[in-house]
């Protein structure tokens, strides 16, 4: 990794654009929709202006690219270490197996190293809730994951199964404080554009109905421009994801009926035994 740093530039897809919006938050303006670059307007959370506004200055108004790609190294780097750990306490792979995972791919290289996208900063929060999530630290998680959503909305598709997570370990009060946790992380970072304009600030970093141009696509590559336009091949791909989230959960309430219908056995044999016991007496 630091070896692709040394011989590679970045390809400034959206580094640049990324500055001009920051450059634009500099130069006082706070209404949302008026904060662009060559790509287009902003379409992000406020996080994402704070993670790029502390690069611009540290890069010299983003200049210094060399020394962004050393942060994302440091960046792809923690994030291994967080997924190797997720990894490992679900006991399910041989320790070689993370050799492949962070010297195969060379998509997250790119995203990381080349690219300089978001993504990264994004995922990083996420990982680190994962892992305080894993050790039932759900609340702290929970603040790192909302962290996660500041910078880029797609971290919102995991929100039902952490929804399902809170209900099963924390209770109906403990999930309603958490998600209240959430959406006061959210406010807090967003703060400057919603005293300005909630209504622009809302629609613009979490508009929904956005249609991604069909030449920065990788996964539907194979599709024509005019498939992956289509707002009909929008609907079925969300009603996938719908359809696939219903059968998950339907899923795991099946296993935890199963889980705690094995709990009520084993407990009844303990009390007939604790019976018998006191029978004999």
């Amino acid at each position: 990794m630091l070896y692709l740093g040394l011989i590679m530039n970045d390809t400034e897809i959206d580094w640049s654009t990324y500055i001009q919006q920051v450059n634009c938050y500099e130069q006082g303006i706070r209404n949302y929709s008026k904060i662009e670059g060559d790509t287009g307007p902003i379409v992000y959370p406020a996080g994402h202006i704070w993670f790029y506004l502390i690069l611009s200055r540290i890069t010299s108004g983003g200049k210094d690219i060399r020394t962004a790609q050393y942060i994302f190294e440091f960046l792809y780097l923690a994030s291994l270490l967080l997924v190797f750990r997720m990894y490992y306490m679900s006991s399910r792979l041989p320790p070689f197996v993370l050799i492949i995972l962070c010297c195969i791919s060379y998509r997250i290289h790119s995203i990381y190293l080349l690219r300089l996208f978001n993504d990264p900063v994004a995922m990083l929060f996420f990982y680190l809730a994962v892992n305080l999530w894993i050790n039932h630290r759900f609340q702290i998680g929970s603040l790192f994951y909302s962290l996660a959503v500041s910078v880029k909305m797609n971290t919102l598709l995991f929100s039902p199964a952490l929804l399902f997570i809170l209900l099963l370990n924390t209770g109906y009060w403990n999930t309603f404080k958490t998600i209240v946790l959430c959406a006061t992380v959210q406010i807090v970072v967003a703060l400057p554009f919603l005293l300005h304009d909630p209504f622009t600030y809302l629609q613009r970093s979490f508009d929904l109905g956005r249609v991604f141009l069909f030449k920065w696509t990788v996964n539907w590559r194979f599709l024509s421009e005019e498939i992956f336009l289509d707002h009909r091949f929008h609907i079925l791909l969300f009603a996938t994801h719908i359809f696939l989230l219903f059968l998950a959960g339907y899923l795991w309430f099946r296993y935890c009926l199963c889980h705690l219908a094995l709990v009520f056995i084993k407990l009844s044999v303990n009390f007939i035994r604790l019976l018998e016991t006191f029978s004999e007496f």
